[in-house]
């Protein structure tokens, strides 16, 4: 029964997941694309992720309330309940981005965007590969993404430098430059969670601690 339980759990929280992983999508394709219909799917989604989180956060508490789960049981519904936080905040983030391409999409882009999509690509591959990790309970696909999270953050500290010499060249392009760096800063930090599962993963499947200092197995 608890079992069976547990797995309708992660069930909801894997839904939550791929919910939130097509809103990242929508937000970055809107942007490339200069497509206001799948902008305003993000917000449509956005309601359902929240409602979602919410559903999912008392039926977790409902579990540990009646069933007083032990050991493994708990951990793992303890990390569903972190993991439905975390891709609640993932959901607000990826709004976060759409707001910033609805203005963009009404101006000329500085630039040819090819680090920003870059970017947002190996942010979705994190997000993507945690919840798989998760899935398989797979600690070493998990410390794979700790290891990307390095990747992702040189990104973002590259598309800053660019946008500075933009904005110092010409200043008419400082507030198109302020949203770009407004996206990179919130994929960094979807990347950030993702990493966040990754590490509770790894606490899962080898009753590892981990915090952002990942230790490859030799």
């Amino acid at each position: 029964m608890l079992k069976q339980q547990i797995e309708e759990l992660k069930k909801a929280v894997i839904e939550q997941a791929n919910q939130v992983d097509l809103m990242i999508k929508l937000s970055i394709d809107g942007l490339l694309g200069k497509d206001n219909s799948k902008l305003e799917k993000v917000l449509e989604i956005e309601e359902l992720v929240n409602t979602n989180e919410v559903r999912i956060e008392e039926d977790a508490i409902t579990l540990i309330a009646l069933q007083k789960p032990e050991a493994k049981n708990l951990r793992m519904i303890l990390m569903i309940l972190k993991m439905n936080n975390d891709l609640e905040r993932m959901g607000d983030l990826a709004e976060n981005i759409t707001q910033s391409a609805e203005y963009l999409i009404r101006k000329p882009f500085i630039k040819k965007l090819i680090n920003i999509p870059a970017m947002a690509e190996a942010t979705i591959n994190m997000v993507k590969q945690s919840i798989d990790a998760f899935i398989n309970e797979d600690a070493k696909l998990a410390e794979q993404v700790c290891i990307d999270d390095d990747i992702v953050d040189e990104m973002k500290e590259h598309i800053y430098r660019v946008l500075i010499t933009y904005m110092m060249d010409d200043p008419t392009t400082i507030k198109r430059a302020i949203h770009l760096n407004k996206i990179a800063s919130n994929l960094e930090r979807i990347a950030d969670l993702s990493t966040n599962i990754a590490e509770d993963t790894i606490y899962i499947a080898k009753g590892t601690v981990v915090k952002h200092q990942v230790e490859l197995d030799s």
